[in-house]
């Protein structure tokens, strides 16, 4: 049974007949093309080494296209990680830049609640600094620091810590420094960082 075709089908089919047709005429026998280079005065022999060069460069010429879109797509690539990053980074700065210091206090170990302005060296034990942060970035943890200051303005104790994970925007915490007898006596200072920010400082006296 032959296969009819409908008007669209046929409209294409003639299409593609006038097409085959067009690309036959234009393309040209080796034969033809060696009569063309005699009546140049150019060599016929060199016609096949010719055509595996064009052949060649059209193939580089695909491969550097391939190339250039492959690098375009890594450049883009690349781009779009460090916008990213820096949309992160923002995002975090923004988030750190909120946290505030609502409250701080010097106690010991046992902490009733109070603020300690006087220790005595002979207490022994850890002296704590506790912070209370406010509009701490839930979900997240903070690198915090402090820096203890004996009377002469030295810094003799560092603590750098990262907080757990955060769970309430009012979060909890402290740093500490060994009490001993060693300590000078004098008016003490330490101060908390978070990052290159001081987010409080607090004085006491150690006799």
């Amino acid at each position: 049974m032959e296969q009819r075709l409908t008007d669209v089908q046929l409209e294409k089919v003639v299409a593609e007949v006038q097409r085959l047709s067009q690309r036959q005429q234009a393309e040209l026998a080796p034969e033809q093309v060696r009569e063309i280079l005699q009546e140049l005065n150019l060599p016929p022999e060199f016609l096949e080494e010719a055509m595996v060069q064009l052949d060649r460069r059209e193939a580089l010429a695909v491969q550097q296209k391939r190339d250039r879109w492959m690098m375009g797509g890594f450049v883009g690539l690349i781009a779009l990680s460090v916008i990213g990053f820096l949309v992160f980074s923002q995002n975090q700065q923004q988030m750190t830049a909120r946290v505030m210091a609502q409250r701080d206090r010097v106690t010991l170990n046992q902490d009733n609640g109070g603020n300690l302005s006087t220790i005595r060296r002979q207490n022994g034990g850890e002296i704590f600094y506790r912070i209370t942060l406010s509009d701490a970035p839930v979900g997240q943890r903070l690198s915090l620091s402090c820096n203890w200051i004996d009377p002469s303005g030295q810094i003799v104790h560092q603590n750098r810590y990262q907080t757990k994970e955060i769970t309430t925007p009012i979060w909890n915490t402290f740093c500490r420094h060994q009490l001993g007898s060693e300590m000078p006596v004098g008016t003490w200072k330490v101060e908390a960082f978070l990052g290159d920010r001081r987010l409080s400082d607090a004085t006491f006296n150690v006799k």
